[in-house]
């Protein structure tokens, strides 16, 4: 993970353009390349950000150091650098991954060995399902044999949301996959959440945690 802190202004070229203007901000370059730019006054959310795979070049503007990271698709990261505050590197290792809380863990196997709930004929390919941002909650097939992307939570916010939009944004670029839908499922889905999910797409569905324990011993499973 390589940190930095810079005043700097960054240009986003892509399928639509935007613009940041000058200003100190925090720069993380993270062992998979993506680069992601942070402001000081949000929690989760970049400001803006190049996902992998990309490449990144250093060059020198008027007597500026630039950044340009590009993706496959041509799409460009350009942050011009005016004054670099910080700049360091550390090895963080492999990640353990998340510990779920032991409702929403097995709200995923339940879920998992009763795909039905979300439909008739649907169908689980994996649980967990690895990316190159963390692994998916569940990955399944519907009827149509339409490949979708589970994300699993006790209360659905909008973090969780977005987690899911990186999720699908990854998972459409796999061939053997696309196109691939999205479903936020959770026992309690806030407002906000919800209208985000629609927004993108993405198919909202309460969870009945007491109805999925009340179906679950009719069956023999291994998890």
């Amino acid at each position: 993970m390589r940190l930095v802190i810079a005043r700097c202004s960054v240009d986003y070229a892509g399928r639509l353009t935007a613009h940041l203007p000058s200003a100190p901000r925090l720069i993380l370059v993270k062992a998979d390349q993506s680069v992601s730019i942070h402001a000081d006054d949000r929690a989760y959310k970049p400001l803006n950000w190049m996902s992998p795979p990309c490449t990144l070049k250093e060059s020198d503007s008027s007597g500026h150091t630039v950044w340009t990271v590009e993706n496959k698709a041509g799409e460009k990261l350009i942050i011009t650098m005016e004054e670099i505050l910080h700049d360091s590197s550390h090895e963080l290792g492999v990640d353990p991954g998340l510990i779920k809380d032991g409702v929403e863990a097995h709200l995923q196997e339940l879920l998992a060995d009763r795909m039905e709930t979300l439909g008739e004929g649907w169908s689980l390919i994996r649980r967990e399902y690895p990316t190159a941002i963390g692994p998916v909650d569940i990955l399944g097939r519907d009827a149509d044999g339409t490949t979708v992307a589970v994300e699993i939570k006790r209360r659905g916010e909008i973090d969780g949301v977005e987690q899911l939009t990186r999720y699908l944004e990854l998972l459409n670029r796999d061939p053997h996959l696309a196109p691939v839908k999205g479903v936020f499922a959770a026992q309690e889905i806030k407002p906000q959440a919800r209208v985000l999910a629609t927004d993108r797409d993405i198919r909202c569905v309460t969870l009945d945690y007491d109805g999925l324990r009340g179906i679950e011993d009719d069956k023999l499973r291994l998890f």
